[in-house]
Formats: structure tokens, C-alpha cells, sequence
């Protein structure tokens, strides 16, 4: 009989908690596969990571997800469900995926088995009790932090020119000398007229390390006034403190955060004038260069109205072949490294521009005559079919092994039904006939699992989903009233194309698309572990 193979999984997040954690639900775990004769094969944690992230934006949770799609395990093994999500429905659908794919997961501490009759009415029990905890230590944390703030203890996030100390009952704000010198002289620079951008490229120049420790760039002094955003809007540095002014939501589906503003009469504000940085004077000339700024009067304030660079087709879909970050439009004439423009050369040191004309033209150019070429959709299916056969050749081993597994099961079912009718009851072949209809009951839902289409099915799959892009791009582009979804539209089919300049001159990477496509086709996401190895990038000067 194979031995079953177990994953453990662990995850610990708040200050209650600490690192041992994880060893203690470890061992907790590893206990119970020793004891039940399991193989543990993988384990994954996740140190400081609050229940409420998805798990597959977690590091130890995307492994994990990731040896589940391989088919490295049938069990998994955790301390509760709540290590996988505290929010109701993250749990209820991450369960629900991983025991689609025949995966039998365990709690060692809640109870919870895939086995247990009883485990749906547990799983919504126990998922709204972890849910209604996230809500009360949201409302307790905000009720203390609001306690802190009415005592005159600092109650807010790091802000640069401050640091804490400890006092009774808390923490307090006190002004740090060596970085408030560097808040006046940001402040007296924009006053007299300088660029933020001239302003942050002479900081990072001469190496001042920012609030975060590493470079600057232009947003960590802009942002909307209203807000407080952005160091030249922070009305802390005249003494002013202002709390509660801003809400953070999590989008349930990417888990990325963002804020809304409070209503005013929810705000707490204190007066502090001990951590007055800024002379009253130069406050005022900064808000009175920033309404210019807002109306375009000034026209060296940031860049563009509401510093927001103009929405091209490809700026933001390409990226920089030195640091890999996003290449977008620096100015009205060409594209160029956003890192290297907005920080310098500290942060990138490539001072390729390329012409947002000509790259724009050759990269819809490639689009219409050779991805929309009807030839490309007899090279996309071959291309796809043999991608789609090498990539499920391990699929299909592992369905042959669970294909001879299930016949070896079949006949010792077969063979033990008889021995009951030849020799009458036996415990003993009675607990092997269980144990054996039970281990064919686990195979079947392995090899359901397992399942895999024909490359010629799936290959078809990737032609009607690419037949259908073309046709949207095609409209997209001839009417170009909606911009942002031809962007969609192009990075779905392009995915990153990097730009990079050599000694022949600037050129561009791009990928086939049949790698996209295959990956996206049918929602098979297994297919993303192993497809796309054998295609190389496209290449062409600019």
C-alpha cells in the first residue's frame, strides 16, 4: 500500500504570537503524521502575516498552493482552519479548492478532518467565529490607538523628522535634529521655487537616506493636500497633529489595501507646538506654491496637473531591461526608466529614452501584422499542442501510477470479498476489506484530480480564447475610445516587454503569446507550473 504523503502548513501574525509558534504548530503537526504512518514531504510557514491576506499572497501559503497544483501531497495538516484565513469566505472557498483536488486536510488543534461527516457545519461555524475575531481586535486596536492619541501619546506610523520614545503609558513623538534639518531645507527649496524632482535628484546625490532608508522620489513629498499626504502636505511639521483622518479596505479579491477619508467630525486633532519643524512663514509658501501648482499656474511644481503622467498605450506594460522596473512615458516625447527619472541614477543608472512614437507604431505594428495574421494562428496551434503534450507527460505518469494503484486495489477487493464468503466473518479481513475500499475511494478522487485534457482539446481551448482577444483588440484599436481597456486588452496578449538599449541600439523583448495564452486557457493554472519553458522572447530594434 503507498504511503500516504502529508504537508504541513503554519502561519502565526500578531503580537500575542510569537516565532515559536510556528515550531509548536509544526510539531503538533509532525506528531500526527508520525502517528498515522504519514510521509511528510513539505512544509510551509508564514511568519507575521495577518489571517486576513489571501493565502496566495503569502510566501509560505503560495508554495504551498503551488505543491498542491503539482500533486506533491493528498493531506495537509495545520493547526485550524483559521491558519489558512480568518475571513469566512477566503476559507471557505481555499477549502473547498484544495478538497476538489482530492486533498485531505487536517486540524490538529480545531478538529477539523475532510473525513468527518460533520465537517461543512464545523467549517462555516468556526469560519464565522474567526471572522467575528478579526472584527473585534480591528475595533479594540482602533479604541486604543484612539486612547493613546487623547492622552497625548503618539498613536500614528513613523514620520520622517520624528522619532519615539518610550513615557508612561506609551509612546511619544520627539523631533530627530538630523533629519528635521533635511524637512527644512525640502520645505525652503520648494518655497524659493525648485522642482520636487530637482529636489529629491540632489538628495539622493548626496546619499540622505530617505524615511524608509533607501531613495527618494517625487511622491514621498507630493500628494493631495486634503489627505495629508506626502512629506510638503504634513501639517505635523507646524505642530499640528491629526489622527483618524483616513480608513484602510482590503479588496477582498487581490488583497490590496486602500484608503478613504473619514468624515471631519470623526478626525481627533491636537495642537503640539513642541514638534513645530517649519516656520509658520514657509509653511505658508509652500501651500501658496502648491494652489498654484493644483491650478497650473506653476508650471515646475511635478510634472503634470495632479502629478499623474498622460495615459499612454504602453507606459506602465513596459519594463527596464537594468532594474527591471516599469518604463513609462517621462515626457511628451519618449519613453524612459521611471526609476532613473523619478530617483536618479542612484536608483537606475540607464538614461535610455526611447521615442514613444516609434515604439508605439513597431509594437502595434507587431500586433496587427504578425499576431493578427492568420498565419500566427496555425503557428499558435502547433506551438501550443506541443507545449500542452510536454508539460502533462508528468500528468500523465502520475495518472498511469494511479491507474495501476486503483487495479491492484480493485483485485485485493475483489480477493478479500471472497475470502468473507468462503470462510464466513473475520475482524480481521473485515478491517482490511475497509481499509482497502477506503484507500480506492482516496485514489479515484487522486486521479479525478489528475485529470488532464488532450493537447489537441486544449490547444483548441487556446485558439477560441486567442480568436476572441483578436477580435476585441482589433475593435479596441480601430475605435481607440477607451484606452484603458486597449491597455488591458495589449498587456493580456503581451504580457512585459522589456526595453533595454545595446551597442546596436535601443531594442524591445516580447514573449510569444502562446505561453500567455496556454497559462490563462480554461482556467488550467496547473498548466503555469511547467508551460512556456520552450518559448523564447521576440526581439527587434527600435
Amino acid at each position: 500500500m503507498t504511503t500516504p504523503l502529508a504537508c504541513l502548513y503554519a502561519r502565526y501574525s500578531t503580537d500575542k504570537q510569537r516565532e515559536t509558534s510556528i515550531e509548536d504548530q509544526l510539531r503538533q503537526a509532525k506528531a500526527r503524521a508520525h502517528r498515522e504512518g504519514w510521509t511528510v514531504v513539505a512544509t510551509h510557514a508564514d511568519e507575521g502575516v495577518s489571517g486576513s491576506v489571501p493565502v496566495a499572497l503569502r510566501p509560505g501559503g503560495k508554495a504551498m498552493l503551488a505543491d498542491a497544483l503539482a500533486g506533491r501531497f493528498s493531506i495537509l495538516i495545520l493547526e485550524g482552519l483559521d491558519r489558512l484565513s480568518r475571513e469566512l469566505g477566503e476559507a471557505e472557498s481555499m477549502v473547498k479548492r484544495l478538497e476538489h483536488r482530492g486533498i485531505r486536510i487536517i486540524g490538529t488543534a480545531d478538529g477539523y478532518d475532510t473525513l468527518a461527516s460533520g465537517r461543512k457545519v464545523m467549517r462555516i461555524a468556526r469560519g464565522l467565529v474567526n471572522e467575528l475575531y478579526l472584527d473585534d481586535l480591528r475595533e479594540k486596536t482602533h479604541r486604543g490607538l484612539a486612547g493613546q492619541m487623547e492622552r497625548g501619546l503618539h498613536a500614528g506610523g513613523k514620520t520622517y523628522g520624528y522619532r519615539t520614545v518610550d513615557a508612561p503609558g506609551g509612546r511619544r513623538l520627539v523631533i530627530d535634529e538630523e533629519q528635521a534639518r533635511h524637512v527644512r531645507d525640502i520645505f525652503a527649496r520648494y518655497a524659493a521655487g525648485e522642482s520636487m524632482r530637482a529636489i529629491v535628484l540632489d538628495l539622493n546625490a548626496r546619499g540622505v537616506p530617505s524615511s524608509r532608508g533607501g531613495t527618494w522620489a517625487s511622491s514621498a513629498l507630493k500628494g493631495p493636500a486634503d489627505v495629508g499626504l506626502g512629506l510638503l502636505n504634513n501639517e505635523l511639521y507646524v505642530g499640528r497633529v491629526v489622527w483618524n483622518r483616513r480608513q484602510w479596505l482590503k479588496c477582498p479579491d487581490t488583497g490590496a489595501r486602500r484608503y478613504v477619508l473619514r468624515p471631519p467630525h470623526e478626525w481627533q486633532v491636537r495642537e503640539a507646538p513642541e514638534l513645530r519643524i517649519v516656520d509658520q512663514a514657509v509653511w505658508d509658501a509652500v501651500r501658496a506654491r502648491a494652489i498654484k501648482h493644483a491650478s497650473g499656474e506653476d508650471k515646475a511644481g511635478a510634472g503634470r496637473k495632479g502629478g499623474r503622467p498622460g495615459r499612454t498605450l504602453f507606459g506602465g506594460l513596459l519594463r527596464c531591461s537594468v532594474c527591471g522596473g516599469p518604463v513609462v512615458a517621462v515626457n511628451a516625447w519618449g519613453y524612459g526608466c521611471a526609476a532613473h527619472h523619478d530617483r536618479g541614477p542612484v536608483a537606475c543608472p540607464s538614461e535610455t529614452l526611447v521615442p514613444r512614437a516609434g515604439l508605439d507604431t513597431r509594437l502595434l505594428g507587431v500586433v496587427r501584422e504578425e499576431l493578427m495574421h492568420p498565419e500566427a494562428l496555425v503557428d499558435l496551434h502547433d506551438e501550443v499542442r506541443a507545449a500542452v503534450a510536454a508539460a502533462t507527460a508528468s500528468q500523465t505518469e502520475r495518472c498511469d501510477a494511479l491507474q495501476r494503484r486503483q487495479n491492484e486495489l480493485q483485485r485485493e477487493i475483489d480477493n478479500l470479498v471472497q475470502s468473507l464468503a468462503l470462510v464466513g466473518v473475520s475482524a480481521a479481513i473485515a478491517g482490511r476489506l475497509k481499509a482497502a475500499e477506503a484507500d480506492l475511494e482516496a485514489v479515484k478522487q487522486q486521479m479525478q484530480a489528475q485529470a488532464v485534457p488532450t493537447p489537441e482539446v486544449l490547444a483548441h481551448e487556446v485558439i477560441a480564447q486567442y480568436k476572441r482577444l483578436m477580435l476585441d483588440l482589433r475593435s479596441a484599436l480601430e475605435k481607440d475610445t477607451d484606452r484603458e481597456h486597449t491597455r488591458r486588452l495589449l498587456a493580456e496578449l503581451l504580457g512585459e516587454v522589456v526595453v533595454g538599449r545595446d551597442e546596436e541600439g535601443a531594442y524591445a523583448d516580447l514573449a510569444y503569446p502562446a505561453a500567455r495564452l496556454l497559462n490563462a486557457a480554461g482556467g488550467r493554472t496547473y498548466i503555469s507550473l511547467v508551460a512556456g519553458a520552450g518559448f523564447e522572447p521576440t526581439t527587434f530594434g527600435l
